[in-house]
C-alpha cells in the first residue's frame, strides 16, 4: 500500500488521552470538569477490567488508619525509593478518589453498616475497598457513564501509531483503526499517556495483549525520562491449576481473609519465613520471592507451584470473591473443598515514564497517569495500591493537562502526521508474521535475562539478545501499514526491554522487585537512588542515577 492509497481524517481537541482503562477514563473525566474539550482514544480497556480493590484510608475498618500510616506503609514497602512528594498525594486522594466513585454511584461492598474493607499483604490496617460482584467492571461502568454524560468523546477501537510533534513539544497522536486503511490524527493541546504499563513486554504476563509498553516507547521517542525500569513486580499468586483459569490472579485479599499457602508436604511455608504473620503484613515482591523459592528446591507441586489454600477461608469470606469462585468451579474445582495450584508470573512494573506533583512528563504537552507513570511506588508495591495509582494520578494528569493547554491549531494534514507517515512507510516487503515473532522474541528474551531472580550473566546475554533484535527491526521495511504498525511497536518494545535488562544490570544489590542472585545484598549506601534513561538524538539510550525526592 502506499501512502496515497491512505484514508485520512483531522480532529482537533484541548486535550487527548491515550488509553481506555480506569486511568484513561480518570483522566478524561477530570479534564473536561476542568472545561476542556476531551477526546479519550483506545486499543482496549487492559487490565482495568480485572481489578480486584483499591486502597483507602477512609476510616471505616479501623480508626487509626489515615493518610500518614498509609504512607508509611508505602515508603516501608518500597523500600525508600519511592518519590515522596508522591506519595503524599496517593496517600491523601485516594479518599477523594472513594468520595467522588461513591458520588458516582459505585456499590462498594458493606458489612455492619459500614464500607467494608479487606486487609491486604504490605498494608498495616485493611483499607482495600472492593465490589463483591467485581471491582473493575463496577469502576469501569461508573467512570464510563459519567464521561459520556459529560460530553468526553470516546473513540474505541484505535490503535495509537505515534505522539505527533511540534518541534520540541507534543501536539497529539496518530492513530490507525486495525484492519483498514484509515489514519486518523488527533491534535491536542495537551496529551495523557494513560495506556498502562509493560504489560506483554514479558513472555506469560499476566496482562492483557493490548498493553504492550507503547506508553513507555512513546515517552521514551518525545524525550522524557524512565525510572525504575528494573523493579518488575511478579504477581505472587497466579493460577496455574486448574488449567482452564490458568492466568487468573488470586486474590491477595483472600489471604488476608483466611485462605494459606502450602507447599507439596502440605507445610504453611510462610510462617517459617514471615513468622508470626505468614501471608500477612508481607509485600508482594517478598511474597513472590518465597514461593519461588519453595518451587525451585523441590517443595513445589506440579505442574511448578504452590497450593493456594481456599478451603481456610469462612465461607461467607469466600463466597464475597463471586468472579474467583465462579471460574473454579467452572473449571470444575470446588474451592471449598480443593485448591487451586499457583505460582508467581510477571505482572507490573513499578518503574515508567517520570512524573512530577502535576503528572507531567518535562517534556511540553505530555503528562502521564496511571501505570504508564513512575515514583510513587519505589521498589515495590503494596497490594491493592494499583488501582489506586490509577484512580488518583490519572484523575492529576487529566486536571494538570487541562489547565495547561498550549496552543494549537486546526487544517488539513500537515507536516507533523507527514513525518510519522515518513517513518511508518517505506519500500519494502517485510511480513507482518515476521514482526510478530520478532516481538515473541522479545518477550522470550526479557522473560530469560530479567525474571524474578536475576543475574550479570543474564542480564548481558538479554542486552545482547534484544540489541540483536533491534537491528534487525532497525533495518527492516514495509509499504503494508500492518505490517507498518506491528514494525513500529516491535522497535519500541526493544527500546523498554533494554531500559529493564539494563537498569537490572547496571543495579548491583538486591531490593524489593529486582533481586540479584551475584548480589544478594541490599546496598543503602550506593543504591538509594533511581536509573533514569533518556533517548539522545542519535537513538542510543543514556542512563544516569538521579536522586529519590524525600521532601
Amino acid at each position: 500500500m502506499n501512502q496515497q492509497g491512505l484514508d485520512r481524517e483531522t480532529i482537533q481537541t484541548d486535550v487527548l488521552v491515550l488509553g481506555g482503562g480506569i486511568a484513561g477514563f480518570r483522566a478524561a473525566i477530570a479534564a473536561r470538569e476542568t472545561g476542556a474539550e476531551v477526546v479519550l482514544a483506545h486499543k482496549g480497556h487492559g487490565a482495568s477490567p480485572y481489578v480486584i480493590g483499591f486502597n483507602s484510608p477512609i476510616g471505616s475498618a479501623d480508626e487509626r488508619d489515615g493518610p500518614d500510616v498509609f504512607a508509611e506503609d508505602m515508603v516501608r514497602g518500597g523500600y525508600g525509593l519511592n518519590e515522596r512528594p508522591l506519595v503524599r498525594i496517593l496517600a491523601e486522594e485516594s479518599i477523594d478518589a472513594f468520595r467522588e466513585l461513591s458520588v458516582l454511584g459505585v456499590p462498594f461492598a458493606q458489612s455492619g453498616g459500614r464500607i467494608a474493607q479487606r486487609h491486604l499483604s504490605g498494608n498495616t490496617y485493611p483499607r482495600s475497598l472492593y465490589i463483591a460482584e467485581g471491582t473493575g467492571s463496577a469502576l469501569m461502568k461508573a467512570l464510563k457513564k459519567r464521561a459520556r454524560e459529560l460530553g468526553v468523546s470516546i473513540f474505541g477501537g484505535l490503535r495509537a501509531i505515534d505522539l505527533l510533534r511540534d518541534n520540541d513539544a507534543v501536539a497529539g497522536a496518530l492513530l490507525w483503526k486495525p484492519h483498514t486503511a484509515t489514519l486518523t490524527s488527533i491534535r491536542a493541546g495537551a496529551t495523557v499517556l494513560a495506556m498502562g504499563g509493560i504489560g506483554r513486554l514479558f513472555a506469560d504476563s499476566t496482562y492483557p495483549a493490548d498493553v504492550a509498553a507503547d506508553a513507555l516507547g512513546f515517552a521514551l521517542d518525545a524525550g522524557a525520562a524512565l525510572i525504575d525500569m528494573e523493579f518488575v513486580q511478579f504477581e505472587p499468586v497466579v493460577t496455574i491449576w486448574p488449567e482452564q483459569c490458568r492466568g487468573m490472579e488470586m486474590p491477595t485479599a483472600m489471604l488476608g481473609d483466611g485462605a494459606q499457602l502450602r507447599n507439596a508436604i502440605g507445610e504453611r511455608f510462610m510462617l517459617r519465613v514471615n513468622p508470626p504473620h505468614g501471608e500477612k503484613h508481607i509485600e508482594k515482591a517478598k511474597m513472590a520471592l518465597h514461593i519461588q523459592r519453595e518451587i525451585d528446591e523441590g517443595r513445589g507441586l506440579f505442574p511448578g507451584g504452590v497450593i493456594f489454600d481456599t478451603t481456610t477461608v469462612p465461607r461467607e469470606k469466600l463466597e464475597s470473591y463471586i468472579s474467583h469462585c465462579s471460574r473454579l468451579r467452572g473449571a470444575g474445582l470446588e474451592p471449598t473443598t480443593r485448591s487451586p495450584i499457583v505460582a508467581p508470573g510477571a505482572h507490573s512494573v513499578m518503574g515508567g515514564v517520570a512524573i512530577d506533583e502535576r503528572g507531567s512528563t518535562g517534556v511540553p504537552g505530555l503528562y502521564a497517569g496511571g501505570e504508564s507513570a513512575a515514583g510513587v511506588h519505589g521498589a515495590s508495591r503494596i497490594a491493592g495500591n494499583g488501582c489506586s495509582d490509577t484512580l488518583v494520578f490519572g484523575a492529576l494528569a487529566g486536571r494538570s493537562a487541562a489547565r495547561c493547554i498550549r496552543p494549537s491549531y486546526c487544517g488539513r494534514w500537515s507536516g507533523m502526521e507527514g513525518a510519522v507517515e515518513q517513518k511508518l512507510l517505506s519500500s519494502g516487503q517485510f511480513p507482518i508474521d515476521e514482526a510478530r515473532r520478532l516481538k515473541d522474541e522479545i518477550r522470550d528474551t526479557v522473560a530469560k535475562a530479567a525474571g524474578i531472580w536475576r543475574s550479570a550473566v543474564s542480564l548481558e546475554e538479554g542486552l545482547v539478545g534484544i540489541g540483536k533484535i533491534r537491528q534487525e527491526l532497525l533495518d527492516a521495511r514495509s509499504d503494508s501499514l500492518p505490517s507498518a504498525v506491528e514494525l513500529m511497536e516491535a522497535r519500541r518494545m526493544t527500546d523498554v526491554a533494554a531500559t529493564v535488562i539494563g537498569s537490572a544490570l547496571l543495579r548491583t544489590e538486591s531490593r524489593g522487585a529486582h533481586q540479584r542472585t551475584d548480589f544478594p545484598a541490599t546496598d543503602e549506601l550506593n543504591w538509594l537512588v533511581h536509573n533514569e534513561y533518556r533517548k539522545e538524538a542519535d537513538g542510543r539510550l543514556a542512563s544516569r542515577t538521579i536522586e529519590v525526592t524525600k521532601e
